[in-house]
């Protein structure tokens, strides 16, 4: 080992990340303080019904925990992986029964004057199941049983977070497909995943859907004419002409239809948008087809299949989201169409409206601990969780922002090293498995406060108040520098 690790090790552990980690945890806590600040009253923190005063029990706890994880053996969490993983996942459920509703989602359980969600524990089980499952010998992501297991591991806690209506978790559990990437998942299938989300987006942004259909088949008839020659100019006027038609298809449509007497309605007057870009797409795929080899002809058929399948995508897509519960509407409403938010000032668009207030009102270099007047006068709705970044916006300003994200992403960068240099495969995997939940959640937390993300409620990992959620990445963080402490044992 050489000397600039060993100057990282106290007690064999690796002390920047537990330096880090303690450092996010600190100013986690002087956040939900600030937050919660009452001049009046300056030692409330000390009380178990002040936010500050639980966050601190839950601190003092997690520090107990990390203690005891780093004292326990290394193996055993190998060992217990799949109980761990099956007991996080089967309190899932419970919650649909005996759980208590929380802001819309009955994720929670009630115990005492505390409450405890299971799926803060159910992405540490799941850490650990990745791990064994990914580890063991003879697994093969290049081979499709492999895969549906590996799939299954994750899925399974992310369709029950699904039923507890906590879509904010759910989503964090599609942070594995990072570690699969890492384990030779094949690329093609990302890109696949990519291209359905990002059409999923336009069908959701756009409305009616048939006009995003309709430029996407404009794009592939782009395509099409650019690579035949035959009858190439009367191809490109006719494209050039579809484009405004297009553009003002309504009035064009109905300015034709005013003599004949037809009535329409407006959903199939949109819908008759397709009709000219398909007769075009007929016209310059057709003739071309026929005359092409064997291995042009298959390059054709897979475009042919690719466009139905995008088509599909988007009306679906379209239909889904009629689908969706109001407030979830509402909620990518505002983030696909921020333009409404001035209109929804007083309605969903509340919290993004003041947390953009008051991350900017923080300016450069932000108005000073307990100084942030949208902060004391609780302008922004959960802030001491879900939107505690706020506080740091406005009360740290644009320097403290940029010092927070920096030590998410060192840490992030330190547990990249700590994966690469292990020896077994479990260990790798693992860390690699945290790594990404923090990772998720770091972008989707900072997305949502900032409106570059729908607002689906996650916490800022270490920052936000929640005693399930700091237990949940302290045992993460914990295994992680014990397994990395047997690093040459494993």
């Amino acid at each position: 080992m050489s000397t600039s690790s060993n100057s990282l090790q106290i007690f064999g552990f690796d002390r920047l990340t537990l330096g880090l980690y303690a450092a996010l945890v600190a100013i986690g806590w002087l956040m939900i303080f600030a937050v919660n600040y009452n001049e009046n009253d300056p030692y409330a923190f000390l009380s178990l019904s002040h936010t500050a005063g639980k966050q601190l029990v839950f601190m003092g706890f997690c520090a107990m925990l990390v203690f005891v994880v780093l004292l326990s053996d290394w193996a055993v969490w190998r060992t217990l992986a799949l109980p761990m993983y099956l007991v996080s996942v089967l309190l899932l459920p419970g919650t649909l029964l005996f759980g208590r509703e929380v802001n819309g989602a009955n994720a929670w359980y009630h115990i005492g004057g505390f409450t405890f969600q299971p799926s803060e524990i159910a992405k540490f089980g799941t850490c650990l199941a990745m791990a064994a499952y990914l580890s063991s010998p003879g697994v093969d992501l290049r081979q499709w049983r492999d895969r549906f297991i590996a799939f299954s591991i994750f899925l399974i806690p992310t369709l029950l977070v699904l039923l507890q209506s906590d879509t904010g978790s759910a989503l964090v559990f599609f942070s594995f497909m990072l570690v699969l990437y890492r384990e030779g998942l094949s690329p093609v299938l990302y890109a696949l995943g990519f291209g359905t989300a990002a059409l999923v987006i336009l069908g959701w942004k756009f409305e009616p859907p048939s006009y995003t259909a309709a430029w996407l088949i404009a794009i592939v008839n782009y395509l099409l004419i650019k690579r035949f020659r035959e009858h190439k100019r009367l191809l490109w006027t006719v494209f050039a002409l579809l484009i405004p038609l297009t553009i003002w298809w309504i009035p064009v449509l109905d300015f034709c239809l005013e003599p004949t007497g037809i009535q329409l309605e407006d959903q199939v007057k949109h819908l008759l948008v397709l009709a000219p870009h398909l007769i075009l797409f007929l016209a310059t795929f057709i003739p071309n087809y026929w005359k092409k080899n064997g291995l042009i002809q298959g390059q054709l058929r897979v475009w042919v299949i690719l466009l139905g399948l995008s088509v599909s995508v988007i009306f679906a897509a379209n239909a889904l989201f009629n689908l969706l519960a109001p407030h979830q509407q509402q909620r990518i409403k505002i983030w696909l169409r921020p333009k409404e938010a001035a209109s929804e000032a007083r309605g969903a668009a509340y919290n993004l409206l003041h947390s953009k207030m008051a991350i900017g009102s923080g300016g450069l270099l932000g108005k000073g601990t307990l100084e942030g007047n949208m902060t004391k006068l609780k302008y922004v709705p959960e802030q001491s969780t879900d939107f505690i970044f706020c506080t740091v916006g406005e009360e740290q300003g644009f320097v403290g922002v940029v010092g927070l994200v920096g030590l998410f992403l060192w840490l992030l960068w330190r547990m990249t090293i700590i994966a690469e240099r292990q020896r077994s495969n479990f260990s790798r995997i693992y860390a690699y498995s945290v790594a990404g939940i923090i990772f998720v959640h770091l972008v989707v937390n900072l997305g949502m406060t900032m409106g570059l993300l729908p607002i689906i409620g996650i916490p800022l990992p270490f920052i936000s108040a929640g005693g399930s959620s700091l237990i949940g990445f302290s045992l993460m963080i914990a295994v992680l520098l014990k397994l990395d402490s047997n690093r040459n044992l494993a």
